[in-house]
């Protein structure tokens, strides 16, 4: 994923990185624009540059992904990340979707420490992107066969007591 990000420029890598590492304040500037802003608008950017990236993948490979995603979001399906994003059983899974799209170093900042998450951030494609790519060029979803399930609310130690 972080290939398809490279082309937008200095100033989203910019802005991911300041969501990153920020103390978790999402408005703060960057050249008059908070970072989130700069980064949304460049969200649709990087799901066609992500889209392009993989355009001649094997049916092998899309499924591959979208077995990363789908545990990267199972991973996250956590109250305490859930305590920062809010959001209903979809809004959850499109905060994740985001959390997922900003990449590994956001993932992981949010992954460590909850706060890090952005209230009413949202990418509800990447949730299923590469099934979709997969579906669209091979004619059907992958199997993933991972035995866990990607919606929110699921993953039952993200929300043991």
């Amino acid at each position: 994923m972080e290939a398809a990000w490279a082309p937008l420029g200095a100033e989203v890598d910019q802005a991911r990185r300041a969501l990153t590492h920020r103390t978790p304040a999402p408005d703060e500037d960057l050249h008059g624009k908070p970072p989130l802003a700069v980064v949304e608008a460049a969200l649709k950017r990087f799901l066609d540059s992500l889209a392009s990236i993989s355009g001649e993948l094997p049916a092998d490979e899309l499924a591959n992904l979208d077995r990363v995603v789908e545990s990267r979001l199972y991973d996250i399906d956590r109250a305490d990340i859930h305590a920062v994003t809010d959001g209903s059983d979809d809004g959850f899974l499109y905060a994740r979707g985001f959390i997922v799209a900003l990449g590994h170093d956001f993932y992981t900042a949010v992954a460590e420490n909850p706060k890090k998450a952005v209230l009413d951030a949202e990418c509800e494609e990447m949730c299923y992107f590469f099934a979709h790519l997969h579906r669209e060029r091979h004619g059907a979803f992958p199997k993933t066969g991972s035995g866990i399930s990607r919606e929110s609310f699921s993953n039952p130690t993200g929300w043991s007591g």
